[in-house]
């Protein structure tokens, strides 16, 4: 099963110094090479962000930073687990390397096989009528 998790934490106004850099490829090294790491990626300041909202067909933009919220998203990363408790416990290790923060875990859905298959089936025949036509 894969896993989506993602992180909040406070904004900081500095960068990471080479020492979180350097332990943190460390970690995200490990987690690649024993599997439960599928992909993972920080995010930049919010200041550079910007939040898009629809309400009754309406859209709204807002730019960063987003002062307003205690903690914001400071990444995010797919994970390789067996079960929920286990994305858990590769949660909690990353928190412990971080030393504050939270995570939110969602299961991802994965389409089974054959639905994933039906779908590629139906775009192949789209795609042939649509050669057929020009």
């Amino acid at each position: 099963m894969r896993f989506l998790s993602i992180y909040k934490n406070v904004e900081r106004n500095t960068p990471p110094t080479e020492q979180e850099m350097c332990a943190m490829g460390k970690l995200i090294e490990e987690g690649m090479k024993s599997g439960k790491l599928v992909s993972t990626e920080g995010c930049l300041p919010s200041a550079m962000g910007a939040r898009v909202r629809v309400e009754n067909g309406k859209f709204t933009v807002t730019d960063g930073p987003f002062t307003e919220s205690k903690e914001v998203v400071g990444g995010f990363a797919i994970l390789n687990a067996d079960s929920k408790e286990q994305a858990i416990a590769y949660a909690k290790e990353f928190l412990a390397h971080m030393g504050t923060g939270e995570t939110e875990i969602r299961q991802l859905f994965e389409a089974p096989q054959d639905v994933q298959k039906n779908y590629e089936t139906l775009n192949n025949l789209k795609a042939s009528q649509s050669a057929g036509r020009s």
